[in-house]
């Protein structure tokens, strides 16, 4: 797998598969075949990924809502062990969420992850891709991750977005979306 990374200074649930969202509801702001939004971030084990360091190879970027939670370990361990797999089909793979860069660190060393992971602390990334939203839970409304998964096309247009994704299944449902392709 060919990520490419410059150095410091550059649900646990099971049933339906996630629907694509159309174009126009795609995120809410982020539409189908517009430019995806330009990001740097930094990554577990050090350096930083920008969506330039991704010109020329399709990235699937997926957000998740926190390190070490039942679905959040499903998902990130099943695109992980089809990593090779996404390679094969000219698609590089990122991580991202809002948890520290210590806590992804200790994530991925946890689970011995063949994928980057990404924090995003201050919401910059998980904002432009719209993602950081208002959820609610037991009655108790807070800002959170929407677990939502972007195609990024080689030429930096957004070319498939996945929104309010259920875990089981999904990495291969993408994985099968690119051998279509």
């Amino acid at each position: 797998m060919s990520q490419k990374t410059r150095e410091k200074s550059p649900r646990a649930s099971s049933g339906a598969k996630s629907r694509p969202a159309s174009a126009k509801q795609a995120a809410g702001k982020l539409v189908e075949g517009t430019r995806a939004p330009p990001f740097t971030v930094p990554l577990a084990g050090g350096g930083t990924a920008s969506l330039a360091d991704y010109a020329g190879r399709k990235l699937v970027i997926f957000f998740y809502p926190r390190t070490g939670t039942e679905g959040c370990t499903r998902e990130t361990l099943d695109f992980s062990r089809l990593a090779s797999s996404f390679a094969a089909e000219g698609a590089d793979l990122l991580g991202v969420s809002a948890d520290s860069l210590k806590a992804q660190e200790s994530f991925h060393r946890k689970n011995l992850l063949k994928i980057p992971l990404a924090s995003d602390e201050e919401h910059r990334m998980l904002s432009a891709y719209d993602v950081w939203q208002e959820k609610s839970m037991y009655g108790k409304t807070f800002m959170g991750i929407v677990r939502t998964t972007v195609l990024i096309d080689a030429h930096g247009r957004v070319e498939r977005v996945w929104s309010k994704v259920k875990v089981d299944g999904h990495a291969e449902e993408i994985l099968s979306h690119l051998r279509t392709r």
